[in-house]
């Protein structure tokens, strides 16, 4: 009985240590103080919800840079997600981040982030990959249940979400905010947002697993617009060491120069006029719902500018000549990017071009053929899209040229819809399958149903295969690994071979060079050519 009892007593011992080595320590220490989280479910993984990595940005700290976080005594609980950035409610549509029943409230006291791990100690130095979600610089939360992390961390890596400013609360310029700045500028304060999570990763993220010296910033859309910015930005260098863009790169969905900072002030300043606010005072005294009101719309308060600073030039000088950020990347887009349902006629089509393309039209009317409108609508689409992989592939080429390694891919699948309906690989349709998050609300409705995706063997198979290729490019810079289909490296923008992620997942066999090479000569003659400065 004696032996028995001390087997027994050495068993408990076993399964207590055992236990206490089981998760992340509680509470967590982070520079501001501690925090709780939510408990490990049952695979392991714990979420820490609602970090402050800013102090508010309201009262005199509208349009400034995030400030740092007041220090705490006791223990901060992170177990819910807080108030998410102001935003308008979905036009037409649901936004997901506002209008789905549960969402946060919106308030200007929104520089919160959440985190996924499923590390055991603190020491484990698990990848970290940071999300920067999608939605034009007007909408997003880190809280979208579309993003959750649980997935990716039960799959190895360190998952952070972030909420950054949005809209005129984000992007806003004006010469009385450049004259306070000391950096002499203003607007990019979304932007400054997601530095400052950066930071913060850097800082606290080895508490929960992750490794700081291994840290991916993945994202969609205007996420994946700010990632490649970043990569371009001279603010971010260290703070990240992968970047993985899914359809969108410093110009956004299509070429073009680097919005400039001086028409912006300008506009900021009109807008601000005309609103009644003649002080930076008057300004922070409006109510929020009279910035959205009065600052926002179309042209302002949207959208990056070089601002001498963050962007001290027009980005495609800085990845034209090299002076990026040397980092890895995976990026790539959709087959079927185009929001727009139905297209131009035939005529209005041909008019079109000429303005864009000069003499190159011929050129392209012999890939995008408009004999019949029907013809010239299919053209209009598949030149949006093509115009977004193009993008892609020169990104990829151009970190090719520092030396460094890239993946491209072109997600083809059409998700499983209802009866009587198609659905096709939309703008933002790859994002269930990265996250593996089928059953979750769409970005942008479309005609695919998340249910029956959740329940299709194929659906669920290429979100496994997805997910990991994202996981294994964190952890390693390559997304190969055992039992996925080999993704080849990335060789350049006229011989590189993008992944297909498909039901069938493989390499393309050639690129389409033709189409390739129509805007490799546009952007050479309207874009690079007015980046060759330093």
């Amino acid at each position: 009985m004696k032996r028995l009892s001390v087997v027994v007593a050495a068993a408990m011992l076993a399964a207590a240590t055992a236990s206490a080595h089981a998760e992340i320590s509680d509470p967590v220490q982070v520079d501001s103080g501690k925090i709780s989280g939510i408990p490990a479910n049952p695979d392991g993984i714990r979420v820490f919800k609602g970090i402050p990595f800013g102090a508010p940005p309201v009262g005199d700290l509208r349009w400034k840079e995030p400030q740092p976080v007041a220090k705490w005594g006791g223990v901060y609980k992170a177990d819910h997600f807080r108030d998410v950035c102001i935003q308008p409610p979905g036009q037409g549509r649901q936004n997901i981040a506002v209008d789905v029943p549960g969402s946060p409230k919106m308030s200007e006291d929104c520089l919160y982030l959440n985190v996924w791990t499923g590390a055991a100690k603190a020491s484990e130095k698990r990848p970290v990959m940071v999300w920067i979600y999608g939605g034009a610089f007007t909408e997003g939360a880190g809280s979208i249940g579309l993003y959750d992390g649980d997935v990716l961390a039960k799959k190895g890596a360190v998952v952070v979400t972030l909420n950054y400013r949005l809209g005129p609360f984000g992007f806003f310029a004006h010469p009385a905010l450049a004259a306070e700045s000391p950096h002499h500028t203003s607007g990019n304060y979304g932007i400054t947002d997601m530095l400052a999570a950066l930071h913060w990763v850097q800082k606290n993220i080895a508490a929960f697993g992750g490794d700081p010296d291994n840290v991916t910033v993945f994202g969609q859309s205007a996420g994946a617009m700010a990632i490649s910015a970043l990569v371009g930005s001279p603010r971010s260098k260290g703070l990240f060491h992968r970047a993985i863009s899914e359809s969108g790169n410093w110009m956004g969905l299509r070429m073009g120069a680097m919005a400039p900072y001086a028409p912006a002030e300008a506009a900021g300043l009109k807008k601000a006029e005309a609103a009644g606010a003649k002080s930076l005072a008057d300004l922070r005294a409006m109510s929020a719902e009279e910035v959205t009101a009065k600052l926002g719309g179309r042209g302002l308060g949207g959208g990056m500018v070089a601002d001498g600073y963050i962007f001290p030039k027009d980005l495609n000088k800085v990845f034209s000549t090299g002076q990026q950020n040397a980092v890895d990347v995976l990026v790539g887009s959709n087959a079927h990017e185009s929001f727009f349902p139905g297209g131009p006629k035939a005529e209005q089509f041909k008019a079109q071009l000429k303005p864009r393309w000069g003499d190159l039209t011929p050129a392209v009317l012999k890939v995008y053929p408009a004999g019949t409108d029907a013809e010239a609508a299919a053209s209009s689409a598949a030149m949006f899209s093509d115009e977004v992989t193009w993008l892609m592939r020169l990104y990829a080429s151009d970190q090719l040229k520092l030396g460094k390694k890239a993946y491209v891919f072109s997600f083809a699948y059409n998700p499983p819809s209802p009866p009587g309906k198609q659905a096709f690989p939309t703008h933002a349709a790859e994002i269930p399958y990265v996250f593996d998050n089928l059953g979750q609300p769409h970005l942008f409705p479309d005609m695919s149903s998340p249910e029956l995706a959740a329940k299709s063997a194929e659906a669920r198979k290429l979100a496994d295969t997805m997910s990991s290729y994202w996981v294994n490019f964190a952890k390693t810079g390559n997304p190969n690994g055992d039992g996925l289909p080999n993704w080849p490296a990335y060789t350049g923008i006229d011989t590189g071979k993008a992944m297909i992620l498909d039901a069938k997942t493989m390499a393309e066999k050639k690129p389409d060079t033709a189409m390739l090479d129509l805007y490799t000569k546009l952007y050479n003659r309207e874009t690079a050519g007015n980046a060759s400065g330093n």
